[in-house]
């Protein structure tokens, strides 16, 4: 059995180009290697055959190469999943400063997976909206199939690891387009920002981490992991009642009290900037552009914001 000492801290991402990137993952001094000798990609085949073990295994062995990521792009930490999942109004306090009271029950919606941008993407706000607003959530990596699972303890068996996710949302389109339910407010392009790396589930407890935001430096969300109304792992369990979650599956958790829709803050303009923050697992940042129909495609391939690595 591997015990803490033999299982070294590790931190998966992946960097360049939109559509090119590479894996490479980060030890315990903040240096980073090379897992092409173990994967061609961090996704769900690598997730599903014990890659994280193996990444592991490795760097005690000293068998991958050490490389520098400055300079480059920081993409989503897992390839592009087969599946967005996201839990509605999952804090108490979020769900009633949106005028509901706290669900019974987990409320689920979807979001496209091409919303799936990394951590430092700008986020494109769709042509005429007035209503963008943004959303920290923790974001749970499924790392095997779940299927009508026994139990909320095997679910956490499931699990491959934790990041930061910005449920960007569109509330017009959520709740006066919606036809009675919420995905056509959650999926425009760039709508999901991911953190900078993948923290596997054996390395952080995810039922108390402080979970944050702020909107051009002024705070907007804080709060703790702490105060979800469905954990983690009661989350998992629950999903695989009524479908079957896949390895590279995202599961957004939900998004504590402070955002636009509370009517407290106005909604997100051009130029405006969000940060967002989860205790373990770094920061990310995006900036808002402004989009016409036609400039959306070009900006979307471009590089944008911090490129000099995970916690920035």
């Amino acid at each position: 059995m591997m015990t803490d000492e033999d299982r070294p801290s590790v931190r998966l991402l992946r960097v360049g180009e939109q559509g090119h990137e590479v894996p490479v993952v980060s030890d315990e001094e903040g240096r980073y290697f090379d897992l092409a000798p173990i994967t061609a990609d961090i996704d769900g085949r690598f997730l599903a055959s014990g890659g994280i073990g193996r990444t592991r295994s490795a760097l005690r062995a000293a068998e991958l190469p050490q490389r520098s990521i400055d300079g480059l792009r920081i993409g989503a930490p897992v390839a592009r999943p087969n599946a967005v999942i996201c839990i509605g109004q999952n804090y108490a306090a979020h769900a009633a400063e949106s005028g509901s009271p706290p669900p019974k029950s987990p409320i689920i919606f979807l979001k496209h997976p091409n919303t799936v941008v990394g951590p430092y993407d700008d986020v494109l706000i769709p042509p005429g909206s007035t209503r963008t607003d943004w959303e920290v959530e923790l974001a749970i990596v499924i790392g095997s199939d779940c299927r009508y699972l026994a139990s909320e303890e095997e679910a956490l068996d499931h699990i491959a690891g934790y990041c930061i996710s910005n449920g960007v949302s569109e509330r017009q389109y959520q709740l006066e387009e919606s036809g009675g339910q919420w995905s056509k407010g959650k999926s425009c392009e760039t709508f999901n920002p991911l953190d900078p790396w993948l923290a596997p589930a054996d390395e952080l407890d995810p039922g108390n981490l402080r979970i944050q935001s702020w909107v051009n430096g002024e705070a907007r969300q804080d709060s703790t992991t702490a105060e979800m109304i469905f954990n983690v792992a009661y989350l998992v369990w629950h999903l695989s009642q009524f479908l079957v979650l896949e390895p590279g599956d995202i599961v957004n958790t939900g998004t504590p009290k402070g955002v636009g829709l509370s009517g407290r803050f106005p909604y997100l303009l051009p130029g405006d900037a969000v940060t967002l923050a989860i205790e373990h697992l770094g920061q990310q940042r995006q900036t808002m552009l402004g989009s016409s129909t036609h400039e959306q495609q070009s900006m979307i391939h471009e590089t944008h914001g911090p490129t000099s690595g995970p916690g920035k």
